[in-house]
């Protein structure tokens, strides 16, 4: 079973207590957080460098224009980050993010013109859609026990087949008022649907399930040994991912106005980059979707700083490959440190 959340524990240690006890107890609770330091310093570090290239190009600090487009430009991947977290952390990987947002980025641009009744329901239906296809995913790796990598590739190129079904070409429209709402080109107000992800996330790590999942991914069967339904937490964990999906072709078709059945399929790779960024373990039981959604600010910060440095865009891709296998090297790091903080 995980360890409870050391911001369960008491605030400070009694006056009284033996002032040899209180390193191990702060050893014990960085150790337990290091993965979320390691991100929070990354995404500090990288906000400076982007900061000090802005300046020497523009002569001049980033303004409300620049703030509100990244924060914008970040929410799909911040949702997605999310919901892969909840697949990671089960020791499990999600390469079907791609193809639900590409599904219910398209459904959206298609359906959600109209009045603001009508924008709430199709909008609740899309996330339906993607409960749809977590719970799909879930069923197949829960009761079917199947490789999650295996059941996610194939639901990719299922998702990314109806996504082009539905549209076959870019099109489509989303009125000014949804985008208004989810990512306001005025200012970055996308910010508060990052604090319901953060207050969501710390609600569920505090539940039942949220202690049933961490348990699954750090032992499954001393989890089920110990009453622990694991088949049902992964059901229940890839359907919520599957929702966090939805929600993110939501803003990216409010941040576009419009859709495109192949926009979505980057987030595959870049989830999982903004989940190791963000100090979740890809061995399962550790890490948290903040530092997931502080990885994704990381990579949005890393293809500003490649834009301000004259990195050719061609070789993007090239440089999200190379902070992934970094990633991962500094996951395992982070991995072994906390461990040693046991």
């Amino acid at each position: 079973m995980p360890r409870e959340s050391p911001d369960l524990a008491p605030a400070g240690a009694p006056d009284d207590e033996p002032a040899g006890t209180r390193r191990p107890r702060a050893a014990h609770i960085i150790g337990q957080n290091i993965g979320l330091i390691l991100a929070l310093s990354i995404l500090l570090v990288s906000v400076v460098v982007f900061t000090g290239l802005f300046a020497f190009e523009q002569r001049r600090l980033p303004g409300n224009f620049e703030i509100t487009s990244s924060v914008n430009n970040t929410m799909p991947l911040a949702l997605a980050a999310s919901g892969q977290t909840l697949v990671v952390l089960t020791r499990g990987i999600d390469l079907s993010v791609g193809g639900v947002i590409d599904l219910t980025n398209a459904l959206a641009a298609i359906f959600l013109a109209g009045s603001v009744l009508h924008m709430i329901v199709v909008s609740a239906l899309i996330l339906l859609v993607g409960a749809a296809a977590g719970l799909l995913n879930g069923l197949l790796v829960g009761l079917g026990r199947l490789q999650p990598i295996v059941v996610t590739l194939a639901t990719l190129s299922i998702f990314q087949g109806l996504a082009i079904r539905v549209l076959p070409q870019p099109g489509g429209s989303v009125p000014t008022g949804y985008t208004a709402v989810l990512v306001n080109p005025n200012a970055p107000s996308a910010l508060l649907f990052v604090g319901l992800a953060v207050l969501g996330w710390m609600a569920l790590r505090r539940s039942r399930l949220g202690v049933a999942i961490f348990a699954i991914g750090n032992d499954e069967q001393a989890a089920i040994t110990l009453g622990i339904r694991a088949q049902r937490t992964k059901i229940i964990a890839y359907t919520l991912s599957g929702v966090l999906y939805a929600a993110g072709g939501l803003f990216l078709a409010a941040s576009a106005t419009s859709g495109d059945a192949t926009t979505g399929d980057v987030y595959t790779l870049t989830s999982i980059v903004a989940v190791v960024l963000g100090g979740v373990s890809l061995f399962g039981g550790r890490g948290s979707a903040i530092g997931a959604i502080g990885g994704a600010f990381i990579t949005t910060m890393i293809v500003n700083i490649l834009f301000f440095a004259h990195i050719d865009p061609l070789y993007q891709s090239f440089y999200e490959g190379l902070f992934l296998v970094i990633a991962v090297v500094l996951g395992a790091a982070v991995g072994r440190l906390a461990r040693r903080a046991r």
